[in-house]
């Protein structure tokens, strides 16, 4: 068995995947909390911020319906 077999088996690739949907996740929330914030506080509507929440939703549920599709 090679070096990288014993250091990047299964359990490393489902916590990459746990971790990455989870950092996804987070990044998703604080861009709606941000632009809750600028929009009830400042009186500002950030649409960027707007976009990648709509964006993260996007692509959740389109993967979502895709995956229950093919499972």
């Amino acid at each position: 068995m090679s070096l990288l077999s014993h250091l990047f088996d299964e359990r490393f690739l489902a916590h990459r995947l746990r971790s990455t949907s989870t950092a996804g996740i987070a990044g998703a929330a604080m861009a709606v909390v941000m632009f809750e914030y600028r929009y009830f506080v400042n009186h500002v509507a950030s649409w960027d911020l707007a976009a990648i929440a709509l964006t993260f939703l996007v692509v959740k549920i389109t993967l979502m319906l895709w995956y229950a599709a093919r499972d």
